[in-house]
């Protein structure tokens, strides 16, 4: 980066400034947690083990460095080099009406606390209200270090158990809903959409008001006609910064899908998507009779699903990134 050439090629300059940032958010919590380790090293050569006070801060410094050996052990599962980039998110009520517009309102809730708990901020790129209650679908994108890694497990079917808010009598309801996640691309992916395989609808937004917002045709849908892929942006004032950030949505869902054709088994996970209905849930979470919340591929649960309703979705995301390694090392 030091040389006097180095911004000749924007392109290769952004991709090393790029991986510099990736191999040094891999390498400061190993610094610390080796710095830690010193520093209680150092320590117990100074106690005096008769002092209780003494002994209970070490027993406190022993816990902080088992919690960060446990996030290196998370780090090092997170191996792929798209794992590393942010998650394009999507949030996709199902069966149910407004039950499941409102499960998807409480997904998206639920994923929003859990990015904000991790200082990762959210982007909210396009929102469709529900025509009673809930959203029927959200796309947003969540920036942060490993954002991909860390949400990839999420997609599937989530099935919600409850008694519904919205029926008199007070009965059970099953409600559904789907997440999509994908690695935002980077700006040089070397993905090429022709204009030609492009149809671009522009509408006026449904977003919250602002100066010219729903005044105009500013927001913009995009289908790519080769693969029926459909993207949308409505959050920015001017049909071409959302015609922007659409585009880049888009290359990022083709640069998936793109991968996923290399992998054989994932593409046939892609071509044949579960319904969002009854059988197809990665997880369910049961609000009544009892509380719970399940992920069915790694058996991983709780009986507080309130706590994971608010974000503290770490255990199953932790769960899913064993699973899948070891998934990984049976294939192998």
């Amino acid at each position: 980066m030091g040389a006097g050439d180095f911004w000749s090629d924007q392109s290769r300059a952004n991709q090393t400034i790029q991986t510099l940032k990736a191999l040094k958010q891999q390498r400061a919590p190993i610094e610390q947690f080796q710095q830690g380790l010193r520093d209680l090293t150092e320590l117990l050569t100074l106690t005096e083990f008769e002092d209780h006070a003494s002994i209970e801060q070490l027993t406190k410094d022993v816990a902080s460095l088992e919690a960060q050996f446990g996030q290196l052990e998370i780090q090092r599962l997170l191996g792929s080099e798209l794992d590393s980039k942010d998650a394009i998110f999507s949030v996709h009520s199902g069966a149910g009406g407004t039950e499941s517009c409102d499960w998807a309102q409480m997904l998206l809730r639920m994923y929003r606390r859990w990015a904000d708990e991790h200082g990762f901020s959210t982007e909210v790129i396009d929102l469709l209200p529900g025509e009673e209650a809930g959203v029927k679908n959200a796309t947003l994108i969540i920036h942060g270090p490993y954002a991909y890694g860390y949400l990839q497990g999420e997609e599937g079917v989530h099935r919600l158990v409850r008694i519904s808010p919205f029926d008199a009598n007070k009965r059970r309801h099953t409600s559904f809903a789907s997440v999509d996640v994908v690695p935002e691309a980077d700006e040089d992916v070397p993905i090429e959409v022709k204009e030609g395989e492009l149809r671009i609808d522009v509408y006026r937004s449904s977003g919250k008001g602002g100066q010219s917002v729903n005044t105009t045709d500013s927001a913009v849908r995009i289908t790519h006609l080769p693969t029926g892929l459909v993207v949308q942006c409505q959050d920015e004032r001017s049909q071409l910064q959302n015609k922007t950030k659409a585009m880049k949505v888009l290359k990022s869902r083709l640069a998936e899908l793109e991968r996923r054709k290399r992998e054989e088994q994932e593409a046939k996970d892609y071509q044949s998507k579960q319904r969002i209905e009854w059988g197809s849930q990665i997880r369910s979470y049961v609000l009544h009779p009892y509380n719970m919340v399940k992920d069915h591929r790694t058996e991983q649960e709780t009986g507080n699903a309130q706590a994971v309703l608010d974000g503290k979705l770490d255990p199953f995301i932790e769960a899913y990134l064993r699973w899948k390694t070891r998934q990984g090392s049976e294939r192998g």
